[in-house]
């Protein structure tokens, strides 16, 4: 009994499934309710199918009202905007009482419009030319005869289940491209790096962070070009470290199974160095840490939900959103958070992971593009960043703070030693001059002292 009605209900699932690229969202217990999605089909992306024999109006009317209120919660899941989706019965008759005004026109909830259709398959070959024509497609499966075994039905679903079971599997697939190894590499680097920065003199120690690579705007002006990169290991004090420290392994983990290895390690390299130039673009001060290359990772998990971007928001978009929102505004209300750094991260990283782009799915012309546009923005960018902060002695007040800040600090913490080896290498600044002058006074090398004066003058 129902065996027709049956037949036709699994191999329309199997039709759209394997024929149409819809896939499963929702199955419910006993199979005789299920929810498809699709991208690909912009009239009704989402199909929801019920096999039950109608009877009485009163039950379609409470039924339609309840698959317009789910409608809505699939909407906001997975669309966040309006929605058209088609609710299909597949029932041996139609109701005995009048439904059409039920039907006559879709069943709105917030911003999910539902339409329904009833295909009684006691009038088959009529409805299915509607469904057909509704739906703008064409279903191939034979009609149903008095002959269909349940066997056979039971082979039909067992195809249509099996199909969405392998699409299932394809999307997980993209979760696990590549076995994390570069984020626990950053890892160890970053506290083995602070634990030698304690034993130098400590983490909040303006010339111990100098020395071990923190961005300093007046070296990278004399040359040291590697302190774009060495920031992303250098941390300032311990919570700085903690806190960097777990962001890296939760979101590292993720996108280093997303893109493999060699990806992760160019993004996060990348996007660490953009960090590091937004830093240096609009922040005088010293700053190091790991958070440009961890919101570069937020960077490159938008570029994934630009290429998957159903999946994205049914997985981890509407989080990963709020996370970025969330620190930005922060970084903004909170004093002593280098923010240009999080926004030259997260920048950096979405343009590294298009120009890697997602493994086993190339994009020739798109990674083309993304690379010349990148290479492009950066040059700009560090030749207006050398321009604004100045070179060959004309550095701006920003870095002569600094500088005065980096002195202090260092004979408060009396590293006499330590101060005068390093500004007697920084010759383009007038305030290291002032420091030298001072500090060879106390070193009583008085003819040295005037040397530096004249030359300061």
């Amino acid at each position: 009994m129902g065996v027709r009605e049956d037949y036709i209900y699994w191999s329309m699932v199997k039709e759209l499934t394997t024929s149409y690229d819809y896939r499963v969202i929702t199955i419910a217990e006993g199979h005789q309710e299920i929810w498809l999605e699709t991208d690909r089909d912009q009239s009704f992306p989402v199909i929801r199918l019920m096999r039950h024999d109608i009877d009485w109006t009163n039950w379609l009317k409470r039924d339609i009202e309840r698959t317009a209120l789910n409608g809505e919660q699939i909407r906001k899941q997975l669309y966040r905007r309006p929605l058209k989706a088609l609710n299909i019965y597949i029932s041996e008759f139609a109701p005995v009482d009048d439904y059409d005004y039920l039907i006559r026109e879709p069943a709105v909830n917030n911003k999910a419009a539902i339409h329904t259709f009833i295909m009684d398959v006691s009038k088959y070959e009529q409805k299915s030319e509607e469904l057909q024509r509704l739906l703008d497609k064409r279903f191939i499966f034979k009609a149903p005869d008095d002959d269909i075994k349940e066997g056979q039905v039971a082979y039909i679903k067992q195809s249509a289940l099996s199909a969405s079971a392998q699409r299932v599997k394809k999307e997980q697939e993209l979760f696990t491209v590549g076995k994390p190894f570069f984020t626990y590499v950053f890892a160890v680097l970053q506290i083995a790096v602070f634990f030698l920065m304690e034993l130098r003199g400590g983490s909040t120690n303006s010339l111990t962070l100098i020395e071990f690579g923190a961005k300093y705007n007046p070296l990278i002006l004399q040359g040291e070009w590697w302190r774009f990169f060495t920031p992303i290991i250098v941390h300032i004090g311990l919570l700085h470290l903690l806190m960097n420290a777990l962001s890296l392994y939760f979101l590292g983990i993720l996108v280093e199974r997303i893109y493999g290895r060699s990806r992760f390690l160019l993004i996060y390299l990348f996007a660490g160095f953009a960090g590091t130039l937004g830093s240096f673009l609009m922040n005088a001060n010293i700053s190091a840490g790991a958070s440009g290359a961890i919101f570069g990772c937020f960077g490159a998990l938008l570029y994934f939900g630009i290429v998957h971007p159903k999946l994205f928001f049914r997985t981890m978009g509407a989080n990963v959103i709020i996370l970025i929102l969330f620190n930005l505004i922060y970084g903004f209300s909170v004093e002593g958070i280098d923010n240009a750094g999080h926004i030259g991260g997260l920048i950096g990283g979405f343009l590294a992971a298009g120009i890697v782009h997602l493994p086993k799915s190339k994009q020739p012309a798109r990674q083309i593009i993304f690379a010349a546009a990148t290479a492009l923005l950066t040059f700009w960018l560090l030749q207006w960043g050398y321009d604004m902060n100045g070179t060959q002695g004309s550095a701006p007040a920003g870095n002569e703070s600094v500088a005065a800040q980096v002195a202090q600090d260092s004979i408060a913490d009396g590293e006499e030693v330590m101060a005068y080896e390093f500004f007697k290498n920084d010759t383009e600044a007038p305030f290291s001059f002032f420091i030298l002058e001072n500090l060879e006074y106390e070193k009583k090398n008085l003819q040295t002292a005037e040397e530096s004066n004249l030359e300061s003058t």
